[in-house]
Protein backbone atom coordinates (compact mmCIF):
# COMPACT_ATOMS: atom_id res chain seq x y z
CA UNK A 1 0.00 0.00 0.00
CA UNK A 2 1.14 3.25 -0.44
CA UNK A 3 0.70 5.88 2.25
CA UNK A 4 1.20 10.14 1.74
CA UNK A 5 1.18 11.90 4.85
CA UNK A 6 0.31 16.10 4.64
CA UNK A 7 1.96 18.26 7.52
CA UNK A 8 -0.24 21.52 6.95
CA UNK A 9 2.29 23.53 8.94
CA UNK A 10 5.28 22.27 6.77
CA UNK A 11 7.06 21.35 9.90
CA UNK A 12 8.62 24.70 10.04
CA UNK A 13 9.50 24.56 14.21
CA UNK A 14 8.81 21.44 15.44
CA UNK A 15 7.89 17.80 13.45
CA UNK A 16 4.62 16.61 13.26
CA UNK A 17 4.50 13.58 15.94
CA UNK A 18 0.92 12.21 14.77
CA UNK A 19 2.19 11.73 11.04
CA UNK A 20 5.65 10.25 12.72
CA UNK A 21 4.06 8.04 14.52
CA UNK A 22 1.90 7.23 11.52
CA UNK A 23 5.03 6.58 9.21
CA UNK A 24 6.23 4.16 11.97
CA UNK A 25 3.42 2.22 12.18
CA UNK A 26 2.71 1.82 8.44
CA UNK A 27 6.17 1.13 7.88
CA UNK A 28 5.83 -1.87 10.11
CA UNK A 29 3.29 -2.99 8.28
CA UNK A 30 5.19 -3.16 5.18
CA UNK A 31 3.31 -0.40 3.89
CA UNK A 32 5.76 2.58 1.25
CA UNK A 33 5.09 5.81 3.08
CA UNK A 34 6.49 9.26 1.39
CA UNK A 35 5.24 12.82 1.71
CA UNK A 36 2.13 14.14 -0.15
CA UNK A 37 3.04 15.42 -3.61
CA UNK A 38 -0.17 16.95 -5.54
CA UNK A 39 0.95 14.96 -8.90
CA UNK A 40 1.23 11.56 -7.66
CA UNK A 41 -2.35 12.38 -5.97
CA UNK A 42 -4.08 9.48 -7.87
CA UNK A 43 -1.51 6.89 -6.99
CA UNK A 44 -2.08 7.12 -3.65
CA UNK A 45 -3.76 4.23 -1.32
CA UNK A 46 -3.93 6.45 1.60
CA UNK A 47 -3.44 9.58 2.44
CA UNK A 48 -2.90 11.48 5.79
CA UNK A 49 -3.19 15.33 6.28
CA UNK A 50 -2.25 16.75 9.94
CA UNK A 51 -3.16 20.35 10.66
CA UNK A 52 -2.13 22.18 14.30
CA UNK A 53 -3.31 25.36 14.15
CA UNK A 54 -7.39 26.68 12.72
CA UNK A 55 -5.81 29.62 10.79
CA UNK A 56 -3.61 27.35 8.92
CA UNK A 57 -4.57 27.75 5.31
CA UNK A 58 -6.00 24.56 3.59
CA UNK A 59 -4.06 22.87 0.74
CA UNK A 60 -6.70 22.74 -2.12
CA UNK A 61 -4.89 19.42 -3.87
CA UNK A 62 -5.62 16.76 -1.01
CA UNK A 63 -8.23 14.15 -2.58
CA UNK A 64 -11.36 13.70 -0.89
CA UNK A 65 -10.57 10.46 0.68
CA UNK A 66 -7.61 12.24 2.77
CA UNK A 67 -8.16 11.54 6.67
CA UNK A 68 -7.53 14.82 8.09
CA UNK A 69 -6.23 14.75 12.33
CA UNK A 70 -4.92 17.42 14.64
CA UNK A 71 -7.07 19.76 16.05
CA UNK A 72 -6.76 22.83 13.34
CA UNK A 73 -9.26 19.99 11.91
CA UNK A 74 -11.39 19.38 14.82
CA UNK A 75 -11.02 17.73 18.25
CA UNK A 76 -12.42 13.94 17.33
CA UNK A 77 -9.97 12.15 15.55
CA UNK A 78 -7.69 10.34 17.43
CA UNK A 79 -4.84 7.90 16.60
CA UNK A 80 -5.52 4.09 17.22
CA UNK A 81 -3.98 3.11 20.12
CA UNK A 82 -1.83 0.85 18.36
CA UNK A 83 -0.43 3.89 16.60
CA UNK A 84 -0.41 6.36 19.72
CA UNK A 85 1.93 3.73 21.50
CA UNK A 86 4.80 3.12 18.97
CA UNK A 87 7.83 4.84 18.72
CA UNK A 88 7.97 7.80 16.19
CA UNK A 89 9.65 7.64 12.80
CA UNK A 90 12.54 10.10 13.56
CA UNK A 91 13.88 9.50 9.63
CA UNK A 92 10.70 11.41 8.80
CA UNK A 93 12.12 14.70 8.86
CA UNK A 94 15.33 15.63 8.18
CA UNK A 95 18.32 16.72 10.59
CA UNK A 96 16.20 15.76 13.65
CA UNK A 97 18.38 14.96 16.97
CA UNK A 98 16.20 14.66 19.74
CA UNK A 99 12.80 12.64 20.61
CA UNK A 100 9.56 14.06 20.99
CA UNK A 101 6.54 12.50 22.92
CA UNK A 102 4.12 12.74 26.08
CA UNK A 103 4.56 11.48 29.76
CA UNK A 104 0.66 12.79 30.28
CA UNK A 105 -2.24 14.21 28.63
CA UNK A 106 -4.65 16.25 29.92
CA UNK A 107 -4.89 19.08 32.32
CA UNK A 108 -6.48 20.08 35.72
CA UNK A 109 -6.96 23.45 34.95
CA UNK A 110 -9.58 24.86 32.36
CA UNK A 111 -8.17 28.09 30.88
CA UNK A 112 -11.18 29.89 28.35
CA UNK A 113 -8.70 29.87 25.50
CA UNK A 114 -7.19 26.27 26.02
CA UNK A 115 -7.95 23.47 23.71
CA UNK A 116 -6.73 20.81 25.77
CA UNK A 117 -9.48 19.60 28.36
CA UNK A 118 -12.01 19.96 25.85
CA UNK A 119 -9.49 17.73 23.54
CA UNK A 120 -7.59 15.49 25.95
CA UNK A 121 -9.86 15.40 29.57
CA UNK A 122 -8.70 15.05 32.71
CA UNK A 123 -5.22 14.68 33.44
CA UNK A 124 -3.61 10.67 33.39
CA UNK A 125 -0.85 9.10 32.56
CA UNK A 126 0.38 8.73 29.00
CA UNK A 127 3.76 7.04 27.90
CA UNK A 128 6.63 6.13 29.97
CA UNK A 129 9.97 8.01 27.91
CA UNK A 130 11.59 4.91 27.04
CA UNK A 131 8.58 4.50 24.67
CA UNK A 132 9.78 7.38 22.31
CA UNK A 133 13.17 8.40 23.55
CA UNK A 134 15.89 7.77 20.97
CA UNK A 135 17.90 10.68 21.25
CA UNK A 136 19.90 12.21 24.41
CA UNK A 137 17.92 15.95 24.23
CA UNK A 138 13.86 14.96 24.78
CA UNK A 139 11.18 17.65 23.84
CA UNK A 140 7.89 16.46 26.31
CA UNK A 141 4.68 18.25 24.49
CA UNK A 142 2.47 17.38 28.15
CA UNK A 143 0.72 20.34 28.97
CA UNK A 144 0.57 19.77 33.14
CA UNK A 145 3.50 17.12 33.74
CA UNK A 146 3.73 18.27 37.13
CA UNK A 147 -0.21 17.95 38.04
CA UNK A 148 0.15 13.99 38.01
CA UNK A 149 2.17 11.40 40.25
CA UNK A 150 2.74 9.75 36.96
CA UNK A 151 4.91 12.97 35.20
CA UNK A 152 6.76 13.72 38.83
CA UNK A 153 8.17 9.61 38.97
CA UNK A 154 9.00 10.54 35.34
CA UNK A 155 11.50 13.44 35.66
CA UNK A 156 12.85 11.62 38.76
CA UNK A 157 13.50 9.09 35.76
CA UNK A 158 14.81 11.38 33.11
CA UNK A 159 17.32 12.62 36.11
CA UNK A 160 18.68 8.84 36.26
CA UNK A 161 18.76 8.77 32.53
CA UNK A 162 20.97 11.79 31.95
CA UNK A 163 18.84 13.25 29.71
CA UNK A 164 18.64 16.60 28.77
CA UNK A 165 15.13 17.90 28.51
CA UNK A 166 12.67 20.32 27.20
CA UNK A 167 8.94 20.89 28.20
CA UNK A 168 7.84 23.06 25.38
CA UNK A 169 4.53 23.80 26.46
CA UNK A 170 5.54 25.13 29.88
CA UNK A 171 5.63 23.65 33.25
CA UNK A 172 2.47 25.01 35.76
CA UNK A 173 4.27 27.51 38.24
CA UNK A 174 1.66 27.25 40.84
CA UNK A 175 3.02 23.55 41.19
CA UNK A 176 6.57 24.45 42.01
CA UNK A 177 7.01 23.68 45.56
CA UNK A 178 10.60 22.50 47.32
CA UNK A 179 10.35 19.23 46.69
CA UNK A 180 9.28 19.86 43.12
CA UNK A 181 11.76 22.70 42.27
CA UNK A 182 14.61 20.13 43.96
CA UNK A 183 13.71 17.43 41.35
CA UNK A 184 13.56 20.09 38.51
CA UNK A 185 16.93 21.10 39.68
CA UNK A 186 17.97 17.86 39.22
CA UNK A 187 17.59 17.58 35.11
CA UNK A 188 19.45 18.38 32.61
CA UNK A 189 17.85 21.62 30.30
CA UNK A 190 17.85 21.48 26.70
CA UNK A 191 17.95 25.41 26.83
CA UNK A 192 15.97 26.59 29.62
CA UNK A 193 12.65 26.25 32.05
CA UNK A 194 9.39 27.00 30.55
CA UNK A 195 6.24 28.30 32.54
CA UNK A 196 3.63 30.54 31.50
CA UNK A 197 2.31 34.27 33.07
CA UNK A 198 -1.14 34.21 31.12
CA UNK A 199 -3.08 35.97 33.79
CA UNK A 200 -1.63 38.38 36.54
CA UNK A 201 -2.67 35.90 39.25
CA UNK A 202 0.07 33.47 38.20
CA UNK A 203 2.48 36.28 39.04
CA UNK A 204 3.17 35.44 42.76
CA UNK A 205 3.74 31.87 41.51
CA UNK A 206 6.10 32.80 39.03
CA UNK A 207 8.07 34.31 41.39
CA UNK A 208 8.37 31.78 43.97
CA UNK A 209 9.04 28.89 41.47
CA UNK A 210 11.74 31.09 39.88
CA UNK A 211 13.33 31.55 43.76
CA UNK A 212 12.47 28.23 44.82
CA UNK A 213 14.69 26.97 41.41
CA UNK A 214 17.64 28.87 42.45
CA UNK A 215 17.43 27.78 46.46
CA UNK A 216 17.61 24.16 44.87
CA UNK A 217 20.49 25.31 43.04
CA UNK A 218 19.23 25.62 39.61
CA UNK A 219 20.83 27.54 37.40
CA UNK A 220 19.35 27.30 33.92
CA UNK A 221 17.39 30.14 32.74
CA UNK A 222 13.72 30.60 33.04
CA UNK A 223 11.61 31.21 30.14
CA UNK A 224 7.78 32.77 30.31
CA UNK A 225 4.82 32.40 27.62
CA UNK A 226 2.73 35.45 28.20
CA UNK A 227 -0.47 35.22 26.38
CA UNK A 228 -1.68 38.69 25.08
CA UNK A 229 -5.30 40.07 25.25
CA UNK A 230 -5.64 43.31 27.06
CA UNK A 231 -2.40 45.17 26.10
CA UNK A 232 -1.96 47.21 29.52
CA UNK A 233 -2.86 43.74 31.38
CA UNK A 234 -0.20 41.78 29.57
CA UNK A 235 2.28 45.09 30.13
CA UNK A 236 1.71 44.81 33.76
CA UNK A 237 3.14 41.13 33.30
CA UNK A 238 5.78 41.79 31.01
CA UNK A 239 7.17 44.58 33.62
CA UNK A 240 6.72 42.28 36.18
CA UNK A 241 9.00 39.32 34.33
CA UNK A 242 11.32 42.21 33.16
CA UNK A 243 12.40 42.55 36.90
CA UNK A 244 12.36 39.18 37.95
CA UNK A 245 15.17 38.59 35.16
CA UNK A 246 12.63 36.18 33.11
CA UNK A 247 12.62 36.01 29.47
CA UNK A 248 9.19 36.21 28.12
CA UNK A 249 7.61 34.94 24.79
CA UNK A 250 4.56 36.96 24.08
CA UNK A 251 1.85 35.31 22.42
CA UNK A 252 -0.68 37.60 20.61
CA UNK A 253 -4.45 36.09 21.70
CA UNK A 254 -6.58 34.11 18.81
CA UNK A 255 -9.72 32.16 19.20
CA UNK A 256 -10.25 28.35 18.52
CA UNK A 257 -12.10 29.85 14.73
CA UNK A 258 -8.69 31.69 13.69
CA UNK A 259 -10.76 34.35 12.91
CA UNK A 260 -9.79 36.84 15.76
CA UNK A 261 -6.86 38.10 14.36
CA UNK A 262 -4.10 40.22 17.05
CA UNK A 263 -4.31 43.81 16.40
CA UNK A 264 -2.13 46.03 15.80
CA UNK A 265 -0.95 47.33 19.15
CA UNK A 266 -1.27 43.63 20.72
CA UNK A 267 1.76 42.73 17.90
CA UNK A 268 3.60 45.93 18.80
CA UNK A 269 3.85 44.83 22.84
CA UNK A 270 4.83 41.34 21.68
CA UNK A 271 7.59 42.75 19.41
CA UNK A 272 9.39 44.22 21.81
CA UNK A 273 8.94 41.77 24.20
CA UNK A 274 10.19 38.86 21.99
CA UNK A 275 12.69 41.24 21.13
CA UNK A 276 14.73 40.20 23.87
CA UNK A 277 17.96 42.61 23.27
CA UNK A 278 15.53 45.55 23.36
CA UNK A 279 13.37 43.83 25.95
CA UNK A 280 16.45 44.13 28.66
CA UNK A 281 17.76 47.55 28.20
CA UNK A 282 14.78 49.33 27.09
CA UNK A 283 11.60 50.04 28.83
CA UNK A 284 8.11 49.81 26.49
CA UNK A 285 8.07 53.42 26.36
CA UNK A 286 11.61 53.71 25.07
CA UNK A 287 10.63 51.00 22.82
CA UNK A 288 7.85 53.17 20.98
CA UNK A 289 9.91 56.05 21.22
CA UNK A 290 12.66 54.61 19.14
CA UNK A 291 10.89 52.92 16.82
CA UNK A 292 9.22 56.34 16.28
CA UNK A 293 5.80 55.09 17.71
CA UNK A 294 2.77 55.73 20.06
CA UNK A 295 4.36 57.89 23.61
CA UNK A 296 4.06 54.90 25.63
CA UNK A 297 1.13 55.82 27.67
CA UNK A 298 0.64 52.08 28.90
CA UNK A 299 3.83 52.33 30.80
CA UNK A 300 2.52 53.37 34.23
CA UNK A 301 1.92 50.26 35.70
Amino acid sequence: MKVALHDSEGGTKYPNLALMKLSAWHKTQGDEVEWFMPLRAQDYDKVYSSKVFTWTKPNPFLPAHTVKGGTGYGMTLALPEEVEHICPDYSLYKGIDRSYGFLTRGCIRHCPWCVVPGKEGAIHAHADVEEFARHRKVVLMDNNVLAHPHGIAQIEKMARMDLRVDFNQGLDARLVDEGIAKRLATLKWIKEIRFACDSQGQMPSVERAVRLLKEAGSRTPVFCYCLIREPEEALARLNFLRRLGVVPFAQPFRDFTGKTKPTPEQKELARWANLHRFFKAMTWTDFQKHLGGRSGRMEAR
